[in-house]
């Protein structure tokens, strides 16, 4: 039997952009992937606070430094920038 754990937590992480037009994910800024021991293309799941909004996608690298979180593709429509998440 197969249990699924949350191995990491960003917690109320501000959305800094949400980008329709790319094919899918969430973009996170380096350094947070890393402090969150979150791989690229790791499997995450993410939380809208405002809206309770619920979504399963992957992880894309963001400029190390940068601050950003970016909903891509579709996922963009269930928040707005300045939104906080748990990612």
């Amino acid at each position: 039997m197969f249990r699924t754990m949350l191995k990491s937590k960003i917690h109320r992480a501000v959305l800094t952009d949400a980008n329709l037009n790319y094919i899918g994910s969430i973009t996170i800024d380096r350094d947070l992937m890393d402090a969150a021991d979150i791989l690229p293309f790791e499997k995450v799941q993410v939380v809208n606070n405002n809206n309770g909004a619920r979504l399963e996608t992957y992880c894309i690298v963001g400029p190390r430094g940068s601050g950003r979180v970016c909903l891509n593709g579709a996922a963009a429509r269930l928040a707005r920038s300045e939104e906080r998440r748990v990612g």
